[in-house]
C-alpha cells in the first residue's frame, strides 16, 4: 500500500510539474537593423513639429508630399543598401520603378542616413522617433523660408 501511495504521489508530483508555465519563452529583443529590414515600409503621414518636441503639431500643408509619393515602398537590406518602389503611381512617367539607396545608423542607432531623398527635398540624416516591427518615425528639421523664421521638425511615419 506503501509503494502505491509513493507511486501516487509521484506520478502527481509529475503531472504537476510538466504543467508548469514555461519560463523559456523567447524574449530577445529584435535589433534596429533587424526591425528596419524586416519588410517594406509604406507611408503613413507626416506632420509639423513646431515647437520640436517630438511630437507633431499639424498636418504637412497639401502638395508638400505629392500624392504620387505616398504610395511608394521602401525596403532596406541588412547590408545597408535599399530600394524605394514608385508604387502603382509615378510622380513622373520617365521615372524608373525603383531607385537604390544606401542607409546607415549613425549615433548609437538613433540617426538614420540616406544616400538619396525619400521625399523630393527630405534626404540624409534622420532622427529616429521610434523603431518598433511594424512602425517607422523618423524626424528631419528644415528652414522655414524666408529667414528669420524657425527651422521646424517635420515628423513621418511609416508602417508595415
Amino acid at each position: 500500500m506503501k509503494v502505491l501511495s509513493l507511486f501516487s504521489l509521484l506520478s502527481t508530483l509529475l503531472i504537476l510539474g510538466s504543467c508548469q508555465k514555461d519560463d523559456s519563452t523567447n524574449t530577445t529583443t529584435k535589433t534596429k537593423t533587424e526591425l528596419i529590414t524586416l519588410k517594406a515600409w509604406k507611408y503613413n503621414d507626416a506632420k509639423i513639429d513646431a515647437d520640436n518636441n517630438g511630437t507633431g503639431d499639424q498636418a504637412i500643408p497639401a502638395g508638400v508630399i505629392e500624392a504620387c509619393q505616398t504610395d511608394n515602398a521602401i525596403t532596406f537590406t541588412t547590408n545597408g543598401s535599399g530600394t524605394i518602389d514608385e508604387g502603382p503611381t509615378k510622380c513622373d512617367a520617365a521615372d524608373p520603378q525603383s531607385i537604390p539607396f544606401t542607409w546607415s545608423f549613425t549615433s548609437n542607432e538613433t540617426i538614420i542616413n540616406f544616400s538619396s531623398p525619400l521625399f523630393v527635398g527630405f534626404g540624409g540624416d534622420f532622427k529616429i522617433i521610434s523603431l518598433t516591427e511594424t512602425e517607422l518615425v523618423i524626424s528631419q528639421q528644415v528652414s522655414i523660408l524666408p529667414p528669420p523664421l524657425p527651422a521646424v521638425s517635420i515628423i513621418a511615419s511609416f508602417k508595415h
